[in-house]
Formats: structure tokens, sequence, C-alpha cells
């Protein structure tokens, strides 16, 4: 180990003095107030190169943070703000009127963060900052329930902090879209000495270097030394505060007001006056998001800054909808859940749910089957060479529906997948004739496991007349839910037939090669009414090849198709109403997301300050 390293692992093993004598010394206030004294002047520093100032003002705020982080471990949030409240009159003596430097601190953090120019000297220190904010919330990590009303977020919502709300989230958005990359070896504050500096330079230079590690490893105890996990550091960490700000839980008496401003911010384009009604609310350029969003989708975070945009705020929405490439977004999301045995549940939970958020637009849905894609080479099953982006779309959801059925057995990724392509099927066009293949091969695929349900119920209905001393197994249930999926998957083959039959040849002759599996559900109960279109359109097209004869080609097959869609008559296909899925968020929505971005926290490179066995929130598997 180095000598800095030693230093910096020394520094850190001091954190129980700290914690059991700072009520005597004040040695933390003293602290902060340093920093906070430095911090007026640092844009001037930054502004005149000033590097040993600002090498400085980062080394204090780091200490301030690693102590942070004990302090919050080891005390309640009521007992952190004594510390932050001493005043010097007697030995461990306590004022309610003393200064506020809790508040103080986080205002300070907050101008830092957005007021400081982003240069080679100061990435540091910015990437510092927002660090510390995030370690100001993390009394969440120790909590097994979700805190409503802590003292941070207090801070946060409402007294001096709350002016900086708009500014904050505007600049955290700007360090994402950027993606500013670290600065290189020699270029930043903590230029490398070859002799002396002393105990204090090696404590210093300790502390930069091994928290620069960190964030180039990735996370603590990394084995991928030689590959950074974020390319930008600034714009993870940035990410990872924003997305933790947008889910803070609302006041008793005022909503979270970073959730209003991510609700309600505008293009820089759009010139109309900002609704007096609405707080917090600003202009960003929705071309730069909308770019860095298309590029970051292969982390869990960015989805989930996608999904918050795309369910939250209905600019965003409507200009993305609006768009003419929307292949740059969907594609990316379409990797995530082909390579869904990669990922872990939630980032494929994510991406469906943007997906099924797309599909609940009737433009989207149409604009899709125009962008004709060439040679997807991480498709591997089939080579595509020309392929719509609406039938790759149907393909990916599929394949994940089916490796639902055969792993993880998740009711809602199977119900939000289904949502997606019944909002699309009254939309289908021109299919690919192997997404046409693919959708008769999943009902086959239903077909043979409700019949062998179906079967396992009959043998063991038969197995209790003899014995009465064997608890069954509850065959009634999974044969209700795997009916529940057929009746949904013919629904949309009788949408796209009722709505776009014209259009899609290669369904119906998907549905003339498979039709024996249609047989035995025309008579069941369940499907009778739905089960007419289709025996109508099977009975219709098997007549008229039947009158061309014999032993014809897949092209003749296809003509023939086209010509007899001209020829059947409209009316006589029944009209049923539109299927129409909306993405309803959970009853309370923070059971679930505050666990998801503070596991996004730990995992990432803010991770250095935690210890595994310390964390109390996380029940969900991250894998």
């Amino acid at each position: 180990m180095t000598r800095s390293g030693i230093s910096f692992c020394r520094f850190l093993s001091l954190h129980q003095l700290a914690v059991e004598n700072n009520p005597r010394t004040g040695n933390l206030g003293a602290l902060i107030k340093v920093f906070l004294s430095r911090t007026k002047e640092l844009k001037l520093s930054a502004e005149c190169q000033n590097h040993i100032f600002i090498w400085q003002t980062h080394n204090a705020l780091f200490i301030i943070c690693c102590l942070l982080k004990v302090f919050i471990y080891e005390m309640s949030e009521e007992e952190l703000q004594l510390h932050f409240t001493y005043e010097e009159k007697s030995p461990g003596s306590y004022s309610s009127d003393s200064e506020d430097l809790l508040e103080e601190l986080l205002c300070s953090l907050m101008q830092l963060i957005t007021d400081i120019p982003l240069l080679d000297i100061t990435y540091e220190i910015s990437v510092e900052a927002i660090s510390t904010m995030v370690v100001f919330l993390s009394c969440q990590l120790f909590h097994k329930e979700i805190l409503r009303q802590s003292i941070s977020q207090k801070y946060l919502m409402q007294g001096r902090c709350l002016p900086y709300t708009s500014k904050l989230v505007k600049t955290l958005l700007y360090n994402f879209i950027r993606q500013e990359k670290p600065p290189p070896p020699g270029a930043h504050v903590f230029s490398q000495q070859t002799d002396g500096g002393g105990l204090l330079y090696g404590l210093a230079s300790g502390v930069a270097t091994g928290l620069w590690t960190v964030f180039t490893l990735g996370s603590v105890g990394s084995k991928a030394a030689a590959t950074p996990e974020f390319s930008s550091p600034l714009a993870n960490q940035s990410l990872l505060l924003l997305l933790v700000l947008a889910n803070l839980t609302d006041a008793p008496d005022a909503p979270n007001p970073y959730r209003q401003a991510i609700m309600s911010f505008k293009n820089t384009q759009d010139n109309s006056p900002f609704p007096s009604s609405i707080p917090h609310t600003f202009q960003i350029n929705f071309n730069s998001l909308y770019t860095a969003l298309c590029e970051q989708q292969t982390s869990d975070q960015a989805t989930l800054l996608l999904y918050t945009l795309l369910h939250q705020n209905s600019n965003i929405r409507t200009y993305m909808l609006a768009r003419t490439d929307m292949e740059n977004l969907v594609l990316p999301i379409l990797e995530i859940l082909y390579h869904v045995e990669e990922r872990n549940a939630h980032h494929v939970y994510m991406a469906l749910i943007v997906l099924l958020i797309l599909t609940e637009d009737d433009g989207f849905n149409r604009s899709i089957h125009e962008v004709i894609l060439k040679n997807i080479t991480w498709y591997s099953e089939r080579v595509l060479t020309e392929i719509s982006l609406g039938s790759l779309l149907i393909l990916v959801v599929i394949r994940t529906i089916q490796y639902n059925m055969t792993r993880t057995r998740d009711k809602y990724l199977h119900t939000n997948c289904l949502a997606a392509l019944a909002n699309m099927s009254s939309q289908f066009r021109s299919l690919h004739q192997y997404a046409a293949q693919r959708i008769i091969s999943l009902f086959s695929l239903l077909s043979k496991k409700h019949n062998k349900v179906l079967e396992q119920a009959t043998q063991s209905l038969r197995g209790s007349l003899s014995s009465n001393d064997v608890p069954l197994p509850d065959y009634a249930q999974d044969l209700n839910v795997i009916e529940e999926v057929i009746r949904m998957m013919l629904e949309i083959i009788n949408s796209c037939l009722t709505n776009s039959l014209h259009h899609n040849p290669n369904l119906v002759y998907a549905l003339l090669y498979k039709r024996d599996l249609f047989e035995q559900f025309r008579t069941h109960p369940s499907f009778q009414d739905i089960m007419q279109n289709i025996d109508l359109v099977i009975t219709f097209f098997s007549s008229r090849l039947l009158q061309a004869g014999a032993e014809l080609s897949v092209e003749r097959v296809l003509e023939i198709i086209k010509q007899g869609v001209v020829a059947l008559p409209k009316d006589r296909l029944k009209k049923f109403p539109e299927l129409k899925f909306k993405y309803v968020e959970e009853e309370q929505p923070e059971e679930f997301f505050i666990p998801y971005v503070w596991s996004l926290v730990y995992n990432s490179a803010v991770g250095l300050y935690w210890n595994p066995q310390d964390i109390q929130l996380f029940t969900m598997d991250s894998n």
C-alpha cells in the first residue's frame, strides 16, 4: 500500500473518536465553518486558477463527507442535528438559538453545484459536492421503512434551500446531458509530488486519489480495475442525486418541489409563459436531453430517468412522441429487453414500462411500422436483414413473454408485455413474416401449456376420488391465469384482423398454416365470442386456397391472400371495443422506487461511503 493509501485508511480509522469527541470539541462545526468561508471565494478562485485554494476546499469537503457518513450511521437525525448546532459556550453545551450549520452547509453545496463553473480544476469538487448531498440524504439506507419526514428532507423542501430547487434540477440535468469526462492526469488540482509534503499532504493526497480510484473503478472492491464503469463520474452522480431528490416523499403540508420541477420544465424553444400556478419550472434543451437519454440507456439510472420524464412530464412526452427518429430511443430499450438474462429484473421492468407508455399513443404505433431497419446485429435468433421497427418491437416483446413463461414467471411482466402488444395491435402494418410467425408460435406455446394444466387438473381430480388425505394443487387458479393470457392473445390477433387485415397478409398466412391450433377454442365458452372473426378469416381464406388447387408456393398463397382481402366483406367481421391499456402507478409507488433508487446509489461510486453489513433498507434483489 502507498503512503497516501495508509494515510487514507488511518484517517478513516479515526471516525469513532470523532463521534465521541465532537460534542466536546466541536471539530465538525469548525471544519464546516472553514469550508463555508472558503466557498464564498471559490468562484473567484476558479476564475483565477487558484489550485491550492480549490485543493484545500475540496479536501475539507471530502473530510466533512466522510464524517457525515459515520455520524449518519452511528446516530439518529436528531442527534446529528445537535452536532451541527454546536456553539462554544461550555463543554458539551448546546443552544437552540445557535447557528444552524446544517441548513447553511446544504445551501452552500447547492450554490457550489449550480454556480461554480465546471473546469478541470473544479471537476472533483463539483463531484464531491453532489456526493455529499447524497450522503446527507442517506439516512434512508439504514431504515427498513420509508422515511417520510426526515430532517434533511425538511431542509431541502423549505427555508433557504427552496429557492435553489429549479436551478439545482436544471444543473443536474445538464450535467447528465453533457457527460463531461474527468480531467486527464495532470490537468486537475491533485498533481503528484515526488518528495516530501508531510503528513498533511499525504492525507490530502490519499483522500483525493483514493476517492478518484473508487470513481474510476465504479465501486469499492471492483475487480475491473482497468475499465471505468461510468465514463463521466459527474454525470452519473448528478443523475443519482436527481433521482434521489425526485423520489423524496411529499411533506405533510407541501409536495416535493424537486418532483414538481421535473414534472413541469419546458423546452428552450417553447416561448409560452410559465403558468403562475406551477412553481419551480425552468427551460432546458429537449433535443440535447433526448440525445443523452438515447445514448445512456445501458444504465439502470438512465432508464429510470427516461421513465420518470415520460410518466410525469407531459412536455417531454409530447416532444418525444413527435420525434421522427424514435428508433434512436426505442432500439436501446429493445436491446435491454432482448438481453433480459444479463439485466436485473428492475431494469427490465422499467424498460418495459417505457414501451407501454409509448404504445399508449396511436401516432407512435403507426410510425414504428414506417421505420425500416437493416441488419440488427444484436438479434441473434434469426438474421434480420430488413425489418420494420414495429415488427422488431413485437419480436422482442414476445421473446420477453416466452422467457418469463419459462424462467421468472412474473405476472406483472406478463401483463405489461401483453398490454403493449394490445395497444399496438390495431395499428399493425406490414408485419414481417417472422413477427407474424412468432405471434402464432406464442399462441401455440400457450395452447400447449393450457392442455398440460388441464390434463394435470383432470388427473388430480381422479386421484382425489381415491384419496382424501392428499392436498390438491390449485390447478383451477393456474388454468384461470393461462386462459386469461390466451384470451388476451386472441384479442390481439382479432384486433389486427378487424382493423388492418389488408395490411397484414403474413399474419393471415401464419394463421392458415397453424389453423389446427384454434380448433379446440372455437366452442370453448371463454373464447367463443372472440373466436368468431378468427374462425371467419380462417374459413374464408382456406376456401379460396382450396379452390386454387394443391401444391401452392408461398408466393402464390400470399397472392391469393392479398386478392381475398379485397373480396372479404368487412361487415362480416364483428366489431369489438378497441384494446387500450394505460400504465397506472401503484398506489404507493415509493415502496418500489425509493429502495430501487437507493440500491442504484449504493452500487455506484457513492458506495465508497457505506459498508454492506450496515445497510438495512434492501430486501429487493439487485441482480
